[in-house]
């Protein structure tokens, strides 16, 4: 299924912690049938079961689409004869607008890093890279020293189904960057097969997800930030400003590593130098 679809680890995760709910509810219900079994009402029963522990309308559409794909998947394999949750309806969703910060919001968060500390050293050029590339948190977490081609300003991440792609990196980012690799990284004993990641915990290994919302939380609250962020506000405060300063639609899709600006708008390529000069020219960072 994986292969298929070319998901991430962490889809297919989220895909089995749905299936384990399915099965948790069925357990609970005394409900003893297997895939094959199972009917329309079963399904309705367990999204009833969901909303009534008090899971939000777009957590349920996700799990919705995680039993879905569960069902479609056992239909190919021939491990079931019908797929009972082909009519089962996900709750409407309204389309909500996710929080941004303003320039000088991300200011006041970068001027908050306590630089005395090394791993101060480290955030700063973490977040920096964040908003000066767009990048979602697991292509930050993921990003390899070889990847890195700050001489012609320009990273390569690797993103949703592998998909790789270069993004320009602004000046001041990069200069954070070597900051760190130079005064903090190079001094760090790395763990084995640590090697090539850029960003490191204290003890010489990759950095997790989970501590990257921490460390941007933390600085939230050292500042009252009143406002819901994670590092996905990076990204979409990137796009934000761009768009808002006036760079190209498709300049900016091409760096946020999106396929098409809508759904039915193709995909279309753009060469890095005007990559490049759109971000140099409306990032208020460049």
């Amino acid at each position: 299924m994986k292969l298929e679809r070319s998901l991430s680890a962490n889809s297919v995760e989220a895909y089995l912690h749905d299936t384990a709910l399915l099965e948790g509810y069925l357990n609970q219900k005394e409900i003893k049938l297997s895939p094959a079994q199972l009917k329309l009402e079963h399904l309705q029963g367990f999204i009833a079961w969901i909303n009534e522990i008090g899971l939000g309308a777009r957590s349920q559409a996700r799990i919705i689409s995680g039993i879905k794909c569960f069902f479609k998947y056992l239909l190919i394999e021939n491990l079931i004869a019908d797929d009972p949750s082909q009519l089962l309806e996900a709750p409407r969703l309204g389309r909500k607008l996710p929080d941004t910060l303003s320039v000088e919001d991300i200011n006041q968060l970068i001027n908050a890093i306590d630089l005395s500390k090394p791993e101060g050293v480290r955030n700063k050029a973490m977040l920096e890279t964040l908003y000066s590339c767009g990048l979602r948190v697991s292509e930050l977490v993921g990003m390899q020293l070889s990847n890195l081609h700050l001489e012609i300003g320009f990273v390569k991440v690797t993103g949703k189904g592998d998909k790789e792609r270069l993004v320009p990196i602004g000046s001041v980012a990069s200069k954070h960057i070597k900051i760190y690799l130079n005064e903090i990284r190079n001094h760090q004993v790395i763990q084995q097969g640590q090697e090539n990641f850029v960003f490191l915990n204290q003890r010489g290994s990759k950095l997790t997800r989970v501590m990257v919302f921490t460390i941007i939380k933390r600085l939230c609250e050292k500042i009252q930030l009143k406002k819901n962020i994670s590092p996905h506000t990076f990204r979409h405060s990137f796009a934000t400003h761009l768009i808002e300063g006036g760079a190209d639609l498709r300049a900016v899709q091409e760096m946020l590593g999106h396929e098409s600006i809508t759904t039915t708008e193709i995909y279309t390529h753009l060469d890095r130098d005007y990559l490049r000069s759109s971000i140099l020219k409306h990032h208020p960072r460049a």
